[in-house]
């Protein structure tokens, strides 16, 4: 008995050690409520980043395991998830899509000096101003979302009118409208009203009849707004025969709300890449197809793409800074300046830990069907002080 003891005593000793060389990423992300949507596909993309780092020998020269709690889309839940990944040894913490939903598993992250990413956040509170010096995110911020259609629709649809409609729900709609209403009048356009609506709201028919009693119907509708409002919002608005060209944000991306409004044609959405095969880059179409084979679907929406991407750049990050030591990392992440990936260059900054400008791919919904119309990149990033409105 005493030599089984001493055995199983130095194989635990062996697993300990072998556990402790790993480097922990935990995800507090959303696996069931309506944050779901936008978490799950980014979590399948970075595990295939996860996959292809361990493939090739690991992250300083360990390998990266992965270890979850579920938000269930609830922000109390998502602080409580922060906190158990914390206890449980995570070395970086990814957390949930939206601002709202998960920086409060961020907050517990950066309280523990860890680093966090969102998954896809585009508010620029899910970082610096918001989170804390340790807290990123890899994907493109509302406001150049809004800035991007703005400036396209001026420049590639001659728009001269614009109408706001914002949905105030959540944060991301409001910085969407914040970079349309910073670039259009830039750009040559006119707002020419504005409105709001909650995502919950069953109609929006006042809305509508105040865009209706104008002189002339606008040309552009700024429709800041998320599935499911958006999708009712936008059979409202052509069911009152308005044929303005409707822009929306990323959030709006993919098929599987389209049957809620029959026949849509003039919608635009800019995505940082495509998933539906036809991106302007082939390297994102490569991994589109890449996602496919490795979770036996294509991507739902624009939002894998950055759980990919964070993986990746955090990765580099890591290796330059020979450490997973967040204030280490953090100034690795802080210098890179247009680094390569397969989605174009990214950047972050001691101010802005988001992308501040991308090459956007345009989709138009035309009877029905998205597909991409080409690219195209604002003329100038948004200005700090019009992303802290």
């Amino acid at each position: 008995m005493k030599h089984f003891l001493t055995a199983t005593t130095i194989t635990l000793g062996l697993a300990t050690t072998a556990m402790a060389e790993d480097i922990t990423i935990g995800f507090a992300i959303a696996k069931s409520g309506w944050v779901e949507a936008y978490d799950a596909p980014a979590v399948a993309a970075a595990r295939i980043r996860i996959d292809e780092i361990n493939a090739n020998g690991g992250l300083l020269g360990k390998q990266l395991k992965w270890i979850e709690a579920d938000t269930k889309s609830d922000q109390a839940q998502s602080a409580s998830a922060g906190l158990q990944l914390v206890d449980e040894g995570a070395d970086m913490m990814i957390v949930s899509c939206d601002y709202d939903f998960g920086a409060p598993a961020a907050l517990a992250a950066e309280g523990a000096g860890l680093n966090s990413f969102f998954l896809c956040a585009e508010d620029i509170k899910a970082g610096i101003q918001g989170v804390g010096p340790n807290s990123f995110s890899a994907s493109v911020l509302a406001a150049v979302q809004g800035a991007t259609v703005a400036e396209w629709s001026a420049q590639e649809r001659d728009a001269k009118t614009g109408y706001v409609l914002l949905d105030t729900t959540i944060e991301y709609d409001k910085g969407i409208c914040t970079g349309f209403d910073w670039m259009f009048p830039k750009a040559g356009g006119e707002i020419v009203g504005r409105d709001t609506f909650l995502n919950g709201d069953a109609s929006i028919a006042s809305q509508i009849t105040r865009i209706k009693s104008l002189a002339e119907e606008p040309d552009v509708i700024m429709l800041c707004s998320y599935i499911p409002g958006a999708a009712s919002a936008v059979r409202q608005i052509r069911a009152a025969g308005i044929n303005s060209t409707i822009l929306n944000g990323s959030a709006v991306d993919g098929s599987y709300w389209l049957d809620a409004a029959p026949d849509l044609s003039n919608f635009i959405v800019p995505v940082q890449g495509s998933i539906y095969g036809d991106d302007t880059r082939p390297a994102v179409n490569e991994f589109r197809d890449a996602f496919e084979a490795a979770t036996g679907a294509g991507p739902s929406s624009t939002y894998a793409y950055p759980g990919y991407l964070l993986i990746d750049l955090w990765a580099k990050a890591v290796e330059r800074a020979g450490t997973v030591e967040a204030s280490a990392v953090t100034a690795e992440l802080e210098n890179m300046q247009n680094e390569p990936t397969v989605f174009g260059p990214r950047s972050f900054s001691d101010q802005i830990h988001h992308q501040n400008t991308a090459e956007m791919q345009i989709v138009e919904i035309t009877n029905g069907t998205p597909g991409v119309i080409g690219s195209f990149t604002i003329s100038e990033p948004v200005p700090l002080d019009v992303l802290l409105k």
